[in-house]
C-alpha cells in the first residue's frame, strides 16, 4: 500500500490525490517543494531527494515535463524497483527508456494518461500501458484508482502509439466541430444550439467505425456503404459552399485530397475507408538497427 510519486504538476498531483483518497500511504517529491504542500496535508509524505522517493516504495509513479527530465530524476533508480512512467512522450522514447531501465534491472511500465486532471478517479479516465505485464498486474489495484487500466502489450512503445492514435481522433473530432460552428455562426446559430444535433450525428459516426475498422483489417473495400466518389461529391459541396459562406476550408483540404487520389487510382467506387491505402503508400519502411 506505499506508492511514491514523482512530479506535482496538474495531472502528478491528481494522481497522488486519488491515491491518498483510496487509503495508500504516499510519498511526494516535486522539484518544486511548495507544490507538495497540500497533498501533505492530506497525509503525504514529502521526501527531500528524488532517492529518498525512490527508497521509500516499491514502486514509484512518474509524471513530468517530458521524457529528458524523466531520465535525469531517475539517475538515482536501483535494481529491483518498480517504475511506472506517465510522462508525456514518443513510442521510441518509451523504448529507450524501457532498455535503459532494463539495463539498470529496474521493472518499466510506459503509460499514456487518457483524461484531463480534474476527470482522475472518475469513470471518465482510463490510462493505457505496455512494457512488463509483471509491473502491471503487481500494482493493478492502485492503477485502477486513477480510473479504468488496459494493459497493450510488452512493447514499451505500444501504449504511446495509441496515445498518438487517440489523440489523433479526438483533434479531428474538435477541430471538426470548430469548424461546423465557424460554418453555422454564418447563419446566426449558435454552437450550444447546434450541440444536440452534432452529438447525435457523431454518437452514429462512431457506430459506424465498427464497418470501417472491419474493411481496413480485411484490406476489403469493395461492399462499403459509403464510397470514395459520393464523398468526393460531399465534401467538394461542403468547400464550396463554405467558400461562399466565407469560411476558409483549410481543414477540410487534406482528406479531399486523399479521396482525389484514391479515385485517381481506379477506386472511386469502393468505400472511402481504402484511403488508408494511399496513406499506406506514404509511410517509410521502418529503420532497422545495424
Amino acid at each position: 500500500m506505499k506508492v511514491t510519486v514523482i512530479g506535482l504538476g496538474n495531472m502528478g498531483s491528481a494522481l497522488a490525490a486519488v491515491l491518498l483518497r483510496g487509503g495508500y500511504e504516499v510519498t511526494v517529491w516535486n522539484r518544486t517543494p511548495e507544490r507538495a504542500e497540500a497533498l501533505v496535508a492530506q497525509g503525504a509524505v514529502r521526501a527531500d531527494t528524488v532517492a529518498d522517493a525512490l527508497a521509500a516504495s516499491p514502486v514509484a509513479i512518474v509524471c513530468v515535463f517530458d521524457t529528458a527530465t524523466f531520465a535525469e530524476l531517475l539517475e538515482p533508480v536501483e535494481a529491483g524497483q518498480t517504475v511506472i512512467n506517465l510522462t508525456t512522450g514518443s513510442p521510441e522514447e518509451a523504448r529507450s527508456l524501457a532498455a535503459w531501465a532494463a539495463g539498470r534491472g529496474v521493472d518499466y511500465l510506459d503509460g499514456a494518461i487518457m483524461a484531463v486532471p480534474e476527470a482522475i478517479g472518475t469513470p471518465a479516465a482510463f490510462v493505457i500501458y505496455s512494457g512488463s505485464r509483471s509491473a502491471f498486474d503487481e500494482h493493478r489495484a492502485a492503477l485502477d484508482t486513477f480510473g479504468g487500466s488496459h494493459f497493450l502489450g510488452t512493447d514499451a512503445g505500444v501504449a504511446e502509439f495509441h496515445d498518438l492514435g487517440l489523440l489523433s481522433a479526438g483533434y479531428a473530432t474538435l477541430g471538426g466541430f470548430v469548424y461546423s460552428a465557424a460554418l453555422l455562426e454564418t447563419a446566426g446559430v449558435k454552437a450550444g444550439d447546434f450541440l444536440p444535433l452534432a452529438t447525435t450525428w457523431l454518437t452514429g459516426m462512431v457506430a459506424f467505425l465498427a464497418d470501417i475498422a472491419r474493411e481496413i483489417d480485411a484490406n476489403d473495400y469493395s461492399n462499403g456503404a459509403s464510397s470514395v466518389a459520393i464523398n468526393q461529391v460531399a465534401l467538394g459541396t461542403i468547400i464550396r459552399d463554405s467558400a461562399a459562406a466565407g469560411v476558409p476550408a483549410e481543414m477540410l483540404l487534406p482528406f479531399k485530397d486523399l479521396l482525389d487520389r484514391r479515385a485517381a487510382d481506379g477506386h472511386a467506387q469502393s468505400s472511402a475507408s481504402g484511403i488508408i491505402e494511399v496513406l499506406r503508400a506514404r509511410i517509410a519502411p521502418p529503420r532497422l538497427s545495424p
